[in-house]
């Protein structure tokens, strides 16, 4: 693998700055969310973004980048946290100076429409980015499984274990053992870069994919134009995060997602896990995006971070 750029771990009493890169968050989520991260010893910096309304962005594309970039120059900021994603992230993107990123390594941490930025970041910087939860986690209660593993991962310490918690258990669709850098995120998201400069490169990787509100139809279309892309083709693992809100018509689909997930990859010869605690669920695991990973498909199947992904 690539020897990747990692950021420094997260210190007690951090200042973790707040960005909005897409959609806006009402404020009393906001506020709700901030007081959880301070009740926890850290500073929170609001960036402006956070106060910015412009339709169903937070903001302007050009002032959602500004901000961002603000956040990694800024000498007092010690990690990212995204307040949440929607749609718009796809504007913001190609406004981002990754060589800036690259030379002002920082922690950055979220999910959904911010598998974009995930991506872009590591690809283009090289720097270690972080699918896990975000303000909007924590906008209306507190759970303490995402704050543990946040913790964990972002330590400083290897041989992370993460299991599921019991009321978010998931399941072997196909068991063995795989390693390689994780990557993905929202399948939209994913399916949206393909055929683009900015697709991800899944070659040996560890594949992540989580959804909401998707007809089953729709994900089984997305997964069969994942495969026909060839983005299944060489990867070692498959994690299926929760999905959540996927809908059928009158006329049922016929298959559950497990069973479209292994209609699609069945073929394949990698361990293949799904309802992992990652995505728009309430249990949301932290985990480092293009950084190596083990995979553990079995009778209780889990994620193993052998070498700790910050510094």
């Amino acid at each position: 693998m690539t020897i990747r750029l990692k950021p420094g771990r997260l210190q007690p009493k951090a200042r973790i700055g707040i960005v909005n890169p897409a959609y806006w968050l009402e404020p009393d989520r906001l506020r709700h969310a901030v007081s959880v991260f301070e009740s926890l010893g850290y500073q929170l910096v609001l960036g402006n973004s956070t106060g910015l309304v412009q339709d169903k962005y937070a903001g302007s594309a050009e002032a959602r980048a500004a901000d961002i970039m603000t956040m990694f120059t800024d000498p007092n900021i010690d990690a990212i946290i995204c307040a949440r994603g929607g749609y718009g992230g796809n504007r913001v993107l190609p406004l981002l100076d990754y060589d800036v990123i690259h030379e002002n390594p920082k922690i950055f941490v979220g999910y959904s429409d911010i598998t974009g930025f995930l991506a872009s970041i590591s690809q283009q910087s090289g720097l270690v980015t972080f699918h896990g939860p975000m303000l909007t986690t924590y906008g209306t209660h507190r759970i303490q499984y995402n704050l543990d593993v946040f913790h964990d991962v972002l330590s400083g310490r290897g041989d992370i274990r993460i299991d599921s918690p019991s009321v978010c258990r998931a399941r072997t669709l196909v068991s063995g053992t795989a390693s390689g850098p994780l990557c993905g995120g929202n399948l939209s998201l994913v399916v949206e870069r393909l055929g683009t400069p900015d697709q991800i490169d899944t070659a040996g990787s560890i594949l992540i994919l989580e959804e909401i509100d998707e007809e089953l139809y729709a994900f089984d279309r997305m997964m069969l134009q994942l495969k026909n892309s060839g983005c299944l083709q060489s990867i070692e693992g498959l994690i299926i995060g929760e999905m959540l809100e996927m809908g059928d018509s009158n006329t049922p689909f016929g298959k559950t997602i497990d069973e479209i997930v292994l209609d699609v990859c069945g073929d394949r010869n990698f361990p293949i896990i799904s309802n992992f605690p990652c995505g728009h669920g309430d249990y949301q695991a932290t985990l480092p995006i293009s950084h190596d990973v083990e995979l553990h498909a079995d009778d209780n199947p889990y994620i193993l971070i052998p070498e700790s992904p910050v510094n």
